[in-house]
């Protein structure tokens, strides 16, 4: 009757209906009222809240607890043997973690103990040794036996971070600057990569099969840049308000005879003639003055007589084969130039001497390296070379200029050759566009024809 009242226009029943004429809701008519469920304090009383029959169920007593589960408590439902992978991936892990650690501590000790012990030497010939640090007064005095053998027992474990750079784990670099003849100076200590084992047993392994990939043995590589006449580009001018105001500072003449001339290790002798396009101008030929593993490089006999004072021949002989690797005197390029630009001289002094297996071998490198950092000053003090040793050397540098120029001139043809052509083609596109069909067809007959007469030609020219 509701529902017909409904429709007709009479106002629904606001009255609740009752549950217990309604049969489908008869289920839930002795539901109880919802309450907050307990967490439960122990598994023996969420066991004790489960229910132990249906009859419970059916007269409407749930439990208001949570059912106990293993989920939450991990060490319950997992095993040892679930973690086997990672039991076994752990300890390589640690290994690797241990090796790093120990590789690059020992490549940092073995960099500090070789700049501590070069140290004195360099702060004698330089004002600035390392980054960031202040001008000092040098020493003065030409290093002696006494001192190369207090030297060789100093310990790196006080030397500066500012002495000494860690480009990489493995590589170390230094600086020094402020000295007479000399610009600057870069130093780099190369060594194993210790804290990488695959990769040093994987170059060993590669280097008994492949010259070119062979390792190289641990060793210090110096590169002194001389001034050669140029100081006034590099040294600023005095500052206003200074002693040196007013007065006309002199500048030494640092320039000398521009020349090849390298003294190597027998060993290292092909792979730098290779690697080197200086040393590749260079002639070589044994001296008499020199031990026999020891070979010279130069471009002159008369460069070789003269450089190969005895002072510097018994530093080699005392650095010995196990240490010395070679001594370069050079103006040009390390690698070949390309173009004429890269001919300029640029004067430089190179040395690499292996480091020392132990602490007490410094004794035997260290005579060597202290005159290396003087020699800039005997090459401008006595480089004066005859007018007809002078010559050869120019006549030599002349001829790889000329080659670079022949280069040079042949690349700019053909450049020139292809700019033509895109011009003549830009052309005929353009001519084509203003043309009909017909013209364009006319114009095409035309083209073939000629090419056709230049092809005749050409073959009546070879026979």
């Amino acid at each position: 009757m509701d529902f017909l009242k409904n429709i007709v226009g009479g106002k629904p029943s606001q009255a609740p209906l009752d549950p217990a004429e309604d049969a489908d809701f008869a289920d839930f008519a002795a539901a109880p009222a919802p309450a907050p469920v307990s967490i439960p304090a122990s598994p023996a009383d969420a066991q004790a809240a489960i229910p132990t029959g249906g009859a419970n169920f059916a007269a409407g007593n749930l439990p208001r607890q949570l059912t106990y589960t293993k989920w939450y408590r991990v060490w319950e439902r997992t095993q040892l043997s679930d973690f086997m992978m990672e039991g076994i991936l752990i300890p390589f892990i640690l290994l690797a973690l241990v090796v790093h650690f120990w590789g690059t501590r020992t490549n940092r000790r073995k960099a500090r103990k070789w700049m501590a012990v070069h140290e004195p030497l360099l702060q004698r010939e330089f004002a600035v040794v390392g980054y960031n640090a202040a001008p000092t007064e040098s020493e003065v005095g030409t290093p002696d036996a006494g001192l190369f053998n207090e030297l060789a027992k100093r310990s790196g474990n006080d030397v500066s971070e500012d002495l000494v750079k860690e480009k990489t784990a493995w590589e170390f670099e230094t600086y020094a600057t402020g000295r007479q003849n000399v610009a600057f100076t870069d130093i780099k200590i190369s060594l194993k990569r210790r804290m990488n084992p695959l990769m040093m047993i994987a170059e060993e392994l590669t280097g008994m099969f492949i010259e070119s990939v062979k390792p190289k043995p641990e060793r210090v590589e110096a590169v002194i840049y001389a001034f050669d006449g140029k100081e006034k580009d590099f040294v600023p001018p005095p500052i206003p308000g200074s002693e040196e105001t007013g007065k006309s500072r002199s500048v030494a003449n640092s320039s000398y005879d521009p020349f090849v001339f390298a003294v190597v290790n027998k060993l290292a002798m092909r792979r730098l003639r290779d690697e080197r396009y200086d040393l590749s101008l260079t002639f070589t030929k044994d001296h008499a003055k020199l031990p026999e593993w020891a070979t010279v490089m130069s471009e002159s006999a008369e460069i070789s007589d003269w450089l190969l004072t005895k002072e510097l021949v018994d530093a080699i002989s005392t650095a010995g084969p196990d240490n010395f690797q070679y001594l370069i005197i050079t103006d040009q390029p390390h690698d070949k130039p390309t173009t004429l630009d890269e001919t300029a001289q640029k004067k430089r002094l190179h040395i690499a001497l292996n480091l020392p297996s132990s602490d007490a071998a410094y004794i035997h490198t260290l005579p060597l390296f202290a005159l290396f950092l003087r020699l800039p000053d005997y090459l401008v003090s006595t480089s004066k070379l005859r007018p007809e040793v002078a010559r050869k050397i120019k006549t030599t540098r002349e001829q790889e200029k000329g080659k670079l120029k022949k280069i040079s001139d042949k690349e700019a043809e053909e450049e020139r050759l292809r700019q033509m052509d895109k011009m003549k083609k830009e052309e005929r596109e353009r001519k084509m566009k203003g043309m009909s069909a017909d013209e364009q067809k006319k114009f095409l007959e035309r083209e073939n024809e000629k090419q056709r007469k230049k092809s005749e030609k050409k073959m009546t020219r070879r026979g």
